[in-house]
């Protein structure tokens, strides 16, 4: 696994939250059950003041008095761990227990009857003081303090194996989790591996474009890397097919100013109009070859403002047909497309358009548009009022080369260029007879 990988860092990620929180899980169990093991050493020092509270006894004198026996072997036993005193209201030692011969003792604190304390003192011992009014059968009464320590040894002794156990637990859950999240992160990255091993296969030529069942999140990535190739190779096809075109183009003016070349004086006007042609033929192949043909995803383009400033053009070019343009366009018109691909689509047909035309040419854009099942952005509509395209020759004059009308002027591939450009970006391209003005009517679907 490589460090600059995603399956390394989300496995660190991941190991750090859980070393993180299996710290904060130790901690908190840790202290728990201290807690816990507390509580029950509390309850445990109760019962053994009660067993004291139950041996002693208040003589007529008013001298409290404990048996040589103890009902619990450890307060006969020194050094066992488990002591216990007696005090009086004043804080004055009144008995200890045999276990606690020579040990210090702790002055209880201010307790009153009925009351108790449990506290860790002194020494590392744990220690519960119980304050009582004791009053014998002839009314003698007075007030002591019952108080039971052990050594904090065994809370300690229990935290400790606790503490072990939990991290020897929570050692081997940590490393099972590990596994379980490499395997899952795995399984979750395994369409990322399986669109990088497309991608692999596509740069070595075994395959054409992303055709995996990814998951859903990689379809818009897949569609987008696909869409990408796509423009790439049809951009490279463009420009084989601009050179082809060229070339070919170029054999006629070639052939003919070679047949001019040993008599230039006697053709020089036909010198120049072969020149003045493949001049043209070129600028019009390398703007053919350099229209992108893609989808732009940083900006947006104004249909609205480009058509206008096209018509605006178009009006001073065919100035003695004083063409009238029918504008149903809205004010603005944006769209993720290439201005270099608009204008070329635009401004074929618009050209066409008033060239076909006898006096009027409408152009609409019209937004959201739908056409059976698809919704697309934007609708173009370009319609003239001239004699339009029979519906048999529709198919023929999108093909290379071919013109609706050999007398007229042209190389016969502007329609062609339309209909390569919009098919490449996704668009569709549809010719019929206008029904309002009665001659050509084209409607270009951008998606």
């Amino acid at each position: 696994m490589q460090v600059k990988s995603l399956s390394f860092r989300l496995l660190v990620s991941a190991g750090l939250v859980l070393a993180a929180f299996f710290a904060l899980a130790s901690v908190v169990l840790e202290q728990g059950f201290r807690e816990s093991a507390e509580q029950a050493l509390k309850e445990k020092l109760q019962v053994y003041v009660y067993s004291l509270l139950s041996a002693a006894e208040l003589k007529n004198s008013g001298d409290l008095s404990m048996p040589a026996n103890l009902p619990e072997p450890q307060f006969a036993t020194p050094g066992s761990g488990l002591y216990g005193f007696i005090h009086s209201a004043k804080k004055n030692l009144v008995w200890r227990s045999p276990s606690a011969i020579g040990l210090n003792v702790t002055p209880p604190p201010e307790l009153s009857a009925g009351n108790s304390a449990f506290l860790l003192a002194e020494h590392g011992r744990y220690a519960l003081h119980y304050a009582v009014i004791w009053k014998n059968v002839v009314g003698v009464e007075r007030e002591y303090i019952f108080t039971v320590t052990e050594d904090a040894q065994f809370v300690g002794n229990q935290v400790e194996r606790f503490r072990e156990t939990l991290r020897v637990w929570l050692l081997a859950l940590g490393l099972v989790l590990i596994f379980i999240q490499l395997a899952l992160l795995r399984w979750s990255i395994k369409p990322l591996r399986i669109i990088v091993k497309d991608l692999e296969a596509i740069e070595k030529g075994r395959k054409t474009h992303l055709d995996g069942d990814y998951a859903t999140e990689l379809d818009g990535l897949a569609g987008n890397l696909n869409a990408f190739i796509n423009s790439e190779r049809a951009h490279l096809e463009r420009y084989r097919n601009a050179l082809a075109d060229l070339a070919h183009s170029l054999k006629t003016p070639l052939s003919i100013l070679r047949g001019c070349a040993e008599s230039f004086s006697v053709n020089k006007e036909t010198v120049k109009e072969q020149i003045f042609r493949m001049d043209e033929i070129v600028e019009y192949q390398l703007q053919r070859a350099a229209a992108k043909g893609e989808h732009k995803t940083t900006g947006t383009v104004d249909l609205s403002l480009i058509i206008k400033k096209i018509s605006a053009s178009l009006g001073k070019v065919y100035i003695d047909k004083n063409i009238s343009f029918d504008m149903a366009v809205p004010e603005q018109s944006l769209i993720y497309y290439d201005e270099g691909d608009l204008y070329e689509i635009a401004g074929n047909l618009m050209d066409n358009a008033c060239k076909w035309c006898r006096s009027t040419v409408k152009v609409s854009v019209t937004l959201n548009a739908r056409k059976g099942r698809r919704n697309f952005a934007v609708l173009l509509e370009i319609e003239d009022d001239g004699p339009g395209i029979p519906a048999g020759k529709l198919a023929e004059i999108l093909k290379r080369g071919v013109r609706a009308d050999e007398n007229i002027h042209g190389h016969g591939i502007g329609m062609a260029v339309v209909y390569e450009l919009v098919g490449l970006l996704g668009g569709l391209l549809e010719g019929k007879k206008s029904e309002a003005l009665g001659g050509m009517k084209w409607s270009v679907y951008f998606a």
